[in-house]
């Protein structure tokens, strides 16, 4: 993206989640979407492993993910992904309430990595949200469809109470 005052090239600001102009010092700062997720469009050589179209830098949680602006999916690494939700969690004050049910059929999708081609592997995520995510050990990246993000981070917290794990 070119920077809207002085028209000099804008480099991605990942802790900011912002795109700076150096020439200038101009920053700007992309409404975030739905998902808390600010979608800087600055494009990358990866395809989205759901639709092939191709993904664009975006930030959340001061760390750098990868958005397609066709199926808005995410491409997150795992190392980032727990930061993400923690701090995109601290910014909401209540939750959704009870998290929808997993559908069952999303587990039989197979998706390739966009990085290295392998199959990914689906399985239901493990934290709160009821969703059904999509990963590359090899790789170090989790796959969200549109809105799971969201899920996660406003289902509410299972609490432990008498030995077995309850919702709120």
């Amino acid at each position: 993206m070119n920077c809207p005052n002085c028209g000099a090239a804008m480099r991605v600001e990942a802790a900011k989640e912002a795109l700076v102009c150096d020439f200038c010092q101009t920053f700007h700062f992309p409404e975030p979407n739905a998902d808390g997720v600010r979608v800087l469009d600055e494009p990358v050589e990866t395809a989205c492993p759901l639709c092939q179209a191709p993904l664009v830098m975006a930030a959340a949680g001061g760390e750098i993910l990868l958005y397609c602006g066709r199926c808005r999916g995410l491409l997150i690494s795992m190392a980032s992904f727990v930061e993400i939700v923690r701090t995109l969690r601290a910014r909401y004050d209540q939750s959704a309430g009870k998290p929808e049910p997993l559908n069952p059929r999303d587990l039989n999708r197979r998706l390739r990595c966009p990085h290295c081609g392998e199959s990914m592997h689906t399985h239901p995520y493990a934290g709160p949200g009821n969703i059904v995510i999509d990963n590359c050990p090899r790789c170090a990246v989790n796959w969200l469809d549109h809105s799971e993000l969201r899920r996660i981070v406003r289902a509410p917290e299972p609490t432990r109470h008498d030995g077995a794990w309850l919702l709120p």
